[in-house]
């Protein structure tokens, strides 16, 4: 079964900064996502459910924001890592570490009962995208809850190939309805908006915000935001900026959509 661990590349936001660079835009989103389901749901703590969360590089940030947090992954290293750095941030009686995968999702985290469930680099990896997000789409409260979603996107692979010189793969990537480039693609499934929100739709909820991450950053060279100043500054405004555009999101390396049961968004 395909490891649904994070540790495949969501960037840590605290692990330097080209990695809080590749993650702000989604952080920006998932902050405003916690407070509005803060309000709604009349709590300041919210139980969040982190599927494929890996070491917590997501789930102690929100932990530390003071929300309970269950992170459920495939893997017993991710687990422990996870309760170390849980520990090390302060956090370890709000984040707690289950192993499974979306296909037990219910029976090892529970159902209808997370206010906001996080899933961000699984949909790629799994064997059926569909039957994934209906496991997270039930284990949201009826009253109403929040699904953020991290995917690969398809146009960022066609992009990265072709500049990359291999115009056959990014061909390949551009053709085929996984958005694979070729039988070596390591990532079984990439996404376009539209067929993201398709799947939304397929598990009972409704499509709300979405953002393209990666637009940019993993194309600049690391030594021109090192070396020109107020470089990395300037780069985090355009990928803000561009975040929003869907001419942008058609060429992000990720995309970021937040979806909700209906009448929730």
């Amino acid at each position: 079964m395909p490891s649904q661990s994070r540790a495949r590349g969501a960037a840590d936001p605290r692990s330097g900064p080209h990695a809080a660079l590749r993650a702000g835009v989604v952080w920006d989103l998932l902050r405003d996502a916690l407070e509005r389901r803060v309000a709604a749901a009349g709590r300041e703590s919210l139980d969040v459910l982190d599927t494929g969360g890996g070491s917590g590089s997501f789930a102690v940030p929100v932990a530390g924001l003071g929300h309970r947090v269950t992170v459920v992954d495939p893997s017993p290293d991710a687990l422990f890592a996870l309760e170390r750095r849980a520990a090390e941030e302060g956090v370890a009686e709000r984040v707690s570490g289950v192993q499974g995968d979306t296909h037990d999702l219910h029976e090892v985290a529970g159902r209808e009962r997370y206010d906001l469930v996080l899933c961000h680099g699984v949909l790629e990896h799994v064997d059926d995208p569909a039957a994934a997000l209906r496991a997270v789409a039930g284990a949201l409260r009826p009253a109403g809850g929040t699904v953020s979603l991290l995917v690969a996107g398809s146009g960022g692979a066609v992009l990265s190939r072709a500049l990359a010189g291999r115009f056959s793969e990014a061909r390949q990537a551009l053709t085929d309805p996984a958005g694979r480039w070729g039988e070596g693609d390591p990532v079984p499934h990439r996404f376009t908006v539209a067929r993201l929100a398709e799947l939304v739709a397929e598990a009972g909820l409704v499509p709300g915000e979405v953002r393209g991450v990666r637009i940019f950053t993993d194309l600049v060279p690391g030594s021109l935001v090192d070396t020109e100043p107020d470089a990395l500054q300037a780069l985090t405004r355009l990928e803000a900026e561009a975040a929003a555009l869907p001419a942008f999101q058609a060429v992000a390396g990720q995309l970021h959509l937040l979806a909700g049961l209906p009448g929730e968004l």
